[in-house]
């Protein structure tokens, strides 16, 4: 019965150990941030997918996607999304969610003392780079 199951049903199961964490560039003086890229490990298709891990003091890059909506859930910590124009500050807890319609400006921040674990999913997959803007902090 069960192989009748997994033979109907396409998946795939990603473990935490098989993650490869690429360390973004940063300034020697700025925290770091490392993503874990899900997308082609995950064979998604029509959507994107990463795990984010922020360094205490880390900050991304401002931007904004011109198509694609983002939802990012905190794993662990606090995120800090500085959101719109101007830049207005939420703070998403452990187990907390924000979506970022397109269009809107966003800058995500850890301010606190420990790692910051994020996943970020976004939809539809952007063939184009972001907008890259002026930092919020």
């Amino acid at each position: 019965m069960r192989g009748d199951y997994a033979a109907a049903v396409s998946f795939q199961h990603i473990r935490a150990d098989e993650l490869e964490w690429i360390t973004r560039p940063h300034e020697p003086d700025e925290a770091a941030r490392h993503v874990a890229e899900l997308s082609e490990l995950a064979g998604l298709a029509h959507t994107r997918a990463n795990i984010w891990r922020y360094d205490p003091g880390a900050k991304g890059r401002r931007h904004r996607h011109k198509a694609q909506e983002e939802t990012f859930i905190v794993v662990s910590g606090t995120l800090s999304m500085y959101l719109g124009e101007p830049p207005e500050r939420q703070d998403v807890p452990t187990g907390g969610v924000i979506h970022v319609q397109p269009g809107t400006a966003l800058q995500s921040v850890n301010h606190g003392d420990d790692d910051l674990v994020v996943f970020a999913h976004g939809a539809p997959p952007e063939s184009e780079q972001a907008e890259l803007l002026d930092s919020a902090v």
